[in-house]
């Protein structure tokens, strides 16, 4: 018998810098979700409490007090927004991949993390990206190994990248390796940022595509659009600038064989990007090309991949 999944990316923008009340917007579109019976629903990338834009439109040494905000608004696995989170997926029954900037429990350090949140169990796991990209390295600290993961959920495994995190093809290939069914991929707005405004939305779907083809896996690509409020945000606290517009965002389902199943979409309209995949079409796709079996050479390419957590002490 197939097995029938309907799955979402939520096309939709934070409550800039206001996690608590990104946090309650979510959970209202969980529920909506939930009513709409979508079993999967992937948010865009640091969703709580929205992309830091500034960073790459403004000088660094400016930026030290936006940025602390940021910190503060930042938040913890075992805070409120992520008890929000988990409620909102237990009452409504969909299972939940949430981009956010998560602080650590113990210090001050932030990454951009993907968590992941089933209906029977709450939280189940953590992804930190692994490389801050470029200007994000003001913000956010690395991931390491421990958080490449796969969880099992209700609706299959499901596995989850960051950004750009998906250039790096070591990382993708270890989502890969442990048979992920379902990919989400989460991202912000890259369409409205000056010099990627032509080209930003090819990577990304060129990335995604690769990935589904070379993964064996749906692949659901999730972003938020730029709202003018985020732009009165910005030029309110850092002052006028000319690098990023309104609009923007690239969110679609992609089959294994790479076929668009829904019409991507971009722009600040919001909504729930939703289509019913077949699970039983990864079968199919893997008669083709199985990265990890008939189509891989182990005893001449291999990957390690350390997942121990790191930390700043040994005690041995």
């Amino acid at each position: 018998m197939s097995k029938q999944v309907k799955v979402a990316a939520a096309h939709l923008a934070p409550v800039f810098m206001d996690s608590a009340a990104s946090a309650q917007k979510a959970a209202e579109w969980i529920v909506l979700a939930g009513q709409q019976n979508i079993e999967l629903l992937v948010f865009p990338e640091v969703f709580l409490p929205g992309f830091p834009y500034w960073i790459n439109c403004y000088p660094p040494l400016i930026q030290a007090e936006l940025n602390t905000r940021y910190q503060q608004q930042s938040v913890v696995a075992d805070g409120p927004e992520m008890a929000a989170i988990a409620d909102a997926s237990r009452q409504s029954g969909v299972t939940v991949v949430m981009g956010l900037s998560e602080r650590r429990q113990v210090g001050r350090t932030c990454h951009n993390s993907a968590a992941f949140f089933s209906p029977e169990s709450g939280l189940i796991g953590i992804h930190r990206k692994l490389q801050p990209t470029y200007a994000e390295r003001y913000i956010w600290g690395q991931g390491d190994g421990s958080g490449l993961i796969a969880p099992d959920t209700p609706v299959g495994r499901i596995s989850a990248l960051c950004c750009w995190e998906h250039t790096m093809n070591l990382a993708r290939q270890s989502m890969i390796e442990m048979q992920a069914e379902i990919h989400a991929a989460l991202w912000p707005s890259l369409s409205t940022m000056a010099g990627f405004d032509e080209i930003a939305n090819l990577q990304i779907e060129a990335m995604m595509r690769n990935h589904a083809l070379s993964g064996g896996c749906f692949v659901i690509s999730a972003s938020s659009p730029v709202t003018q409020t985020m732009l009165d945000f910005m030029e309110t606290a850092l002052g006028p600038q000319d690098f990023l517009k309104v609009g923007g965002g690239w969110s679609t389902v992609i089959h294994p064989f790479t076929a668009s199943l829904v019409e991507p979409h971009s722009g600040t309209e919001e909504k729930l990007v939703a289509v019913t995949v077949d699970l039983d079409d990864i079968d199919s796709a893997k008669l083709w090309l199985d990265g990890t079996g008939h189509y891989a050479r182990p005893e001449i390419l291999k990957l390690v991949v350390d997942r121990r957590e790191k930390s700043t002490v040994e005690y041995l």
